[in-house]
């Protein structure tokens, strides 16, 4: 069987099997047991569900991360081909399959070919989806038991040509954070309003103002941002006014500093609204993901192997950046490294968007993937 056969094979049956974040189980078993088929040093459980396989040749210092997710979306699959996932309500609806059998793909070429210099280590991640996994596995130790001089992830985008490569240096895509907004008021009866306080004005206003933090706080030259407020509730009735508003919504933005006006910007306006009006609050912002920055000389190397795989004009090195997110982020700031897209097709192959129920990762762009990591691999740890 060649190995194109086999990526297809592994890739069909992860997308048959799929498994949710920090319970993918089988899918790690699957993934070390193939990894140790192909000779290599594999430790399992790192961060709960990950999988670090290891590959050394030579006698160099020299070593790099290459880096797959492996969890499935809570999506009930509409496909109806023969790999369909079996399990209700879970699917490999973002391409996590893919992205794992190809790196298993570049791991068994690797450990054939042994065509380089250093050491490889294949991270298999679990949980990306929910944004858990890369700290996980960090806080587990992943860079501090292991040591890697830069790494480098990658991920299918419906959308664009298959097998077409997009990257840029610095930012590519943004942080999601979400916030939260309790506005606490005493409320009353919707014909005496003068006898309590409303909190519902008060919210009103707080979304308005949230609208000038993009225009007037934020540099329309370089620090783009978006603030979408996507839940206005309260405990009111029809002749009662609410003693209590939650808003709720979520922010993408492309640098750390950026996000930390967001924060902040947010907190300032509700303050000065909720004290205007004598009414308290409560403010809660998390940061789901950070944005992820691509340093420049991995960004060079990355772009380098894509040329050498599908050729120059097959290869956009300054795409413009995404405003979705990954966690992969986060080992972006522990380690200097570069996160690239690879098109997964048009029309009706590979052109399905991401988290739908008829998306499926596209089988021709396999083997570019474990070209590009083969290439990147020995471009990086070169014998020479």
């Amino acid at each position: 069987m060649t190995i194109e056969q086999k990526v297809i094979d592994w890739r069909r049956h992860l997308h048959k099997h799929p498994e949710f974040g920090t319970e993918e189980y089988k899918t790690s078993e699957f993934v070390a047991n193939k990894l140790e088929e192909f000779g290599l040093d594999v430790h399992r459980g790192i961060g709960g569900t990950g999988v670090v396989g290891i590959l050394k040749c030579g006698d160099s210092n020299r070593s790099i991360g290459l880096r797959a997710d492996m969890d499935a979306l809570r999506i009930c699959e509409a496909n109806t081909f023969s790999h369909a996932s079996i399990h209700d309500g879970a699917m490999h609806a973002c391409g996590h399959d893919g992205h794992s059998a190809m790196l298993l793909g570049a791991a068994h070429e690797l450990s054939q070919n042994r065509n380089f210099d250093g050491t490889v280590y294949f991270i298999f991640q679990p949980d990306e989806e929910r944004g858990t996994g890369a700290k996980a596995m960090i806080k587990d130790g992943l860079f501090t038991r292991w040591n890697m001089d830069a790494i480098y992830a990658m991920h299918n985008l419906p959308g664009i040509p298959e097998g077409q490569f997009l990257t840029r240096p610095r930012s590519l895509m943004a942080s999601e954070s979400s916030f939260e907004i309790d506005v606490i008021a005493t409320g009353g009866h919707a014909a005496m309003p003068h006898m309590g306080t409303d909190p519902i004005v008060v919210g009103a206003q707080i979304v308005t103002a949230m609208q000038t933090i993009v225009s007037r706080n934020l540099s329309a030259i370089n620090e783009t941002a978006v603030i979408s407020v996507t839940e206005f509730a309260t405990n009111g009735t029809v002749n009662v006014i609410p003693s209590q508003v939650k808003i709720t919504g979520d922010t993408r933005s492309f640098t750390d500093e950026a996000l930390h006006k967001i924060e902040t910007s947010i907190e300032r306006i509700v303050a000065g609204q909720c004290m205007s009006a004598g009414v308290d609050y409560k403010y809660h912002f998390n940061n789901s993901f950070l944005s992820t920055i691509n340093t420049l000389e991995e960004t060079a190397h990355a772009i380098k192997a894509a040329e050498k795989v599908v050729g120059a004009e097959n290869v956009n090195g300054s795409c413009e950046p995404f405003t979705i997110s990954e966690d992969f982020s986060f080992m972006l700031r522990e380690v200097k490294g570069c996160y690239i897209l690879v098109g997964n097709g048009q029309g009706e192959c590979g052109g399905t968007a991401l988290h739908n129920p008829l998306y499926d990762f596209n089988d021709n762009i396999l083997m570019k993937g474990v070209n590009y990591w083969q290439v990147l691999v020995e471009g990086q740890l070169n014998k020479g």
